[in-house]
């Protein structure tokens, strides 16, 4: 299990001073537990949040006791992309729970290596349920299998470690190819007509405007 270090959070603290200082602020709750306010350091949270994610648990380390969890919810900041604030999610070890597990695709598919298809992804997550020390990291998904447009891989295909039920419906497709398709360029169509039109109208502007042009010159003549 990963293990995070806490402390115990005064809500009187300005939070943009605790993150200058390298921390983060959090919460946990739940599993009986009362909304506690903590923070976590900033670096040993973001090395634990990549490698446990929100489906491992993490016991939360602090003076007066420990408190198993789960990352529930990261808040990012929207410019740096830096968590700011983090929802952990007390749990009990002893009782199953229902996670949403993120989805890995390994293996060589033929039929997108030889270039009959390309690879869709039609689901990037799974919702298992098991005893929080059973709970995998992810879930790894064989392509290799798929070697013609006809072949699909089912969420009954999916292997799953001891002591872990899946809650989507086995038959839901998890990956799938479709036919590789040559974009075309289109070239607009050519209206002759429309030319033929256009150009004749220019010669009839240009005549009518000689004609304007040499009216004024036989009136003058004519005064003489």
């Amino acid at each position: 299990m990963f293990v995070i270090k806490a402390k115990k959070r005064d809500t009187g603290i300005k939070l943009d001073a605790l993150r200058k200082s390298g921390e983060i602020p959090a919460v946990f709750y739940g599993a009986g537990k009362d909304a506690t306010s903590i923070s976590v350091g900033t670096t040993e949270f973001k090395k634990i949040w990549r490698d446990a994610g929100e489906s491992s648990a993490v016991k939360i380390s602090m003076e007066n006791g420990n408190v198993d969890s789960l990352i529930h919810e990261v808040q990012v900041d929207p410019v740096t992309d830096e968590p700011i604030h983090v929802d952990f999610l007390a749990i009990d070890m002893k009782k199953k729970i229902k996670v949403e597990v993120p989805l890995v695709f390994e293996g060589v598919s033929n039929a997108v290596k030889s270039g009959i298809g390309n690879l869709v992804k039609v689901l990037h997550e799974l919702e298992i349920e098991a005893l929080p020390n059973d709970l995998p990291h992810n879930l790894i998904v064989d392509i290799s299998k798929l070697e013609t447009l006809n072949d699909q891989v089912f969420v009954s295909d999916v292997k799953l470690p001891a002591g872990v039920v899946v809650v989507n419906n086995p038959t839901d497709v998890v990956a799938s190819i479709i036919e590789q398709v040559e974009e075309k360029e289109e070239v607009a169509p050519v209206d002759l007509s429309a030319i033929e039109v256009e150009k004749k109208g220019k010669k009839e502007e240009e005549e009518g405007s000689g004609v304007e042009t040499s009216a004024p010159a036989k009136e003058e003549k004519a005064e003489k």
